[in-house]
């Protein structure tokens, strides 16, 4: 898959401002109101002694020149340091506040959007890096969280500022304050020029470390491989091929906005000296000093809400980029979920005692039988894997699968947990469309285990009992035993309390492989699965996993996938399938007796073991 459509989800969004996705966004606010509220009017209150201190300086000054009558500059002292201390209290009130919002915000997106990433089906993650998602809950979600409230109290006291500062300078003097507010037009045609520009180029700053994150990801993922295949030197290559892309954006979006802020600065002070210009001539036509001190410092200060609204409005554009991201992860609806009528059955049922063959959607709670109807499937539209597929299995039946790689094998198990969906025909539970189940019912009643499995960090005793967190001890070291894997667990150093490690780094395959059989079997599911769940583990070994196994799948629905025919021998039926098609099916004596293509596999396989043999021999 091409860059381009990997990170297409990036390129969908138009160049402008779009306000619905922030009203949007401003949803996730609503619990921090109170918060929000008081940050709010601290804005206010600020904005009102920045507005009034001009006036309180003019007034010193003039009572200063015209000198002390009655103790009245001692009294506008007092007003001047009240003014600062409540000052001094806003400005500790908008941080506290900012802080909490900024904090809570981070924390529901990032949890709002894992969540999200929990629904979602194998499809999307098919088609998205994961260094590509881990951009949207980490760098994404905290430049939204950090932004918000501050653009909030910028607002409010820009806002009163720009406006309270315009209705004193038109008190004081409407002909100067006209003057001065000859920087509005070019400042307005000035921001909507560069709001474009910025937009652009910080979605492409995002999407561009979007894709340097999921480099990252990839190559120390792979790392056993790049060295094993000593291609170091083309993975630095291509990883400098996306970080100079990075560097160019990076660049591009600095230059603009490092135009930006000096233009807006530059007609700020441009307004200043205006008002200096014009304001000598008002002090020879009888204005005081003190009011010609308070105008030019509203001069001065009608810049200063200008510059900080420009600033948080180029951090908003550069921000943009981030938002349709996370709220675009947010609204993804996933496409394989539970439809309305399930939803309603389940809810139902949710506040009422269930009996014990009635399962929480209402459905019957035991799985007798399975049956895949007219099946067809295509990861992509055009290319089907599956093509016509009929197979029905009962309870106690095991089902082995064999056959060429890519012949549709593991793409069966996953329609059979609903994580694809067929794209034509029916999978039926006890004659039931499936998608007339519960999704969670269904998948908890299922137990995968795959050829390379994942286990998550944490101790032996912790991946064991992932797949049942309610499991006791005993229980969980029974379920290790019934599979061979207590043996060397005791063995390790601290036992059942060691550390696997990411990804189970720390075990063996063999010893990875027996930890997720054990993780399986604890979970008791009804259907159970083993894609190649064999194939890491020595020839001794694999004889006791089938024998732990055999007894673990009775009164189960289980589906094997195997290479190793030695493991499929006592399943009750063996499909041999080819392109999506069964071409072969019968039990493993009957099969060999027909002399057909699972024949031709076995006598294969049977020469590959006896070479070795004779090769280890000699």
């Amino acid at each position: 898959m091409t860059t381009a459509a990997r990170y297409e989800d990036d390129d969908r969004y138009s160049g402008r401002m779009e306000w619905g996705l922030w009203a949007r966004l401003l949803r996730h606010a609503r619990p921090y109101r109170a918060p929000l509220a008081v940050l709010g009017s601290a804005g206010l209150f600020v904005a009102a002694v920045d507005i009034g201190v001009p006036l309180l300086t003019g007034r010193l000054i003039d009572v200063a020149l015209a000198g002390d009558r009655g103790g009245e500059l001692w009294v506008w002292g007092v007003a001047y340091a009240a003014a600062f201390s409540l000052l001094a209290l806003c400005v500790w009130a908008f941080i506290r506040c900012a802080g909490r919002t900024s904090t809570g915000v981070a924390y529901d997106l990032r949890t709002q959007g894992f969540a999200r990433l929990q629904e979602l089906p194998f499809a999307y993650f098919d088609a998205r890096p994961v260094g590509w998602l881990v951009t949207r809950l980490t760098s994404d979600c905290a430049k939204l969280s950090s932004l918000l409230p501050w653009f909030l109290l910028d607002l409010v006291w820009g806002s009163a500022m720009v406006l309270g500062i315009a209705g004193a300078m038109l008190w004081l003097d409407w002909r100067l304050a006209l003057v001065v507010l000859l920087i509005v037009p070019p400042l307005t045609l000035l921001s909507w020029t560069f709001q474009r520009k910025l937009l652009e180029s910080s979605r492409l700053v995002r999407r561009a470390a979007a894709i340097l994150t999921a480099s990252y990801n990839e190559e120390l993922m792979g790392v056993r491989t790049t060295k094993a295949l000593v291609r170091e030197a083309g993975n630095l290559e291509e990883f400098q091929e996306h970080s100079t892309e990075m560097y160019e954006h990076s660049m591009r979006n600095a230059l603009q906005s490092a135009v930006y802020l000096p233009c807006v600065m530059g007609l700020g002070a441009l307004g200043v000296g205006l008002a200096l210009w014009r304001g000598g001539a008002a002090v020879d036509a009888g204005v005081s000093l003190g009011t010609l001190v308070a105008f030019m410092q509203y001069a001065a200060l009608f810049t200063m809400p200008i510059q900080e609204l420009a600033e948080r409005f180029n951090q908003l554009q550069a921000a943009q980029a981030a938002a349709e991201r996370v709220q675009g992860l947010l609204d993804t609806v996933p496409e394989i979920r539970d439809s309305d009528e399930v939803r309603a059955r389940i809810a139902e049922w949710a506040g009422r005692e269930r009996p014990p063959n009635v399962a929480v959607d209402g459905g019957d709670a035991r799985i007798r039988s399975v049956e895949f109807k007219h099946v067809d499937f295509a990861y992509v539209p055009g290319q089907p894997v599956l093509q016509g597929f009929d197979l029905r299995v009962e309870a106690g039946q095991t089902i082995a699968l064999v056959g060429a790689t890519g012949g549709g094998k593991s793409t069966i198990a996953s329609l059979l947990g609903r994580f694809y969906e067929p794209t034509g025909g029916e999978i039926r539970i006890n004659g039931v469309d499936y998608r007339e189940r519960g999704l969670a019912w269904l998948q908890s009643n299922l137990s995968v285990v795959l050829q390379v499995p994942h286990l998550f960090s944490g101790t032996v005793r912790e991946a064991i009992r992932y797949g049942r967190l309610d499991a006791t001890d005993a229980e969980v070291e029974e379920a290790a035993r019934l599979v061979g894997a207590d043996a060397f667990i005791r063995e390790l150093p601290e036992g059942y309390a060691a550390q696997v490690g990411e990804g189970g780094c720390r075990l063996s395959t063999g010893q990875r492989q027996l930890v997720a059989l054990a993780r399986a079997i604890l979970a008791d599911p009804q259907v159970f699965v083993l894609d190649e769940a064999t194939s890491s583990v020595d020839t001794e070994t694999e004889r006791l996993l089938q024998a732990a196994v055999d007894k673990v799948l009775v009164g189960r629905i289980a589906f094997v996938i195997a290479h190793r025919l030695s493991t499929v021998k006592n399943a009750d039926r063996i499909l041999v399938i080819d392109q999506g098609r069964i071409v072969e099916q019968g039990t493993h004596g009957e099969l060999l007796a027909q002399g057909g293509r699972y024949a031709e596999l076995y006598r294969g396989k049977l020469a590959k073991v006896e070479g070795e043999l004779l090769a280890r021999r000699g």
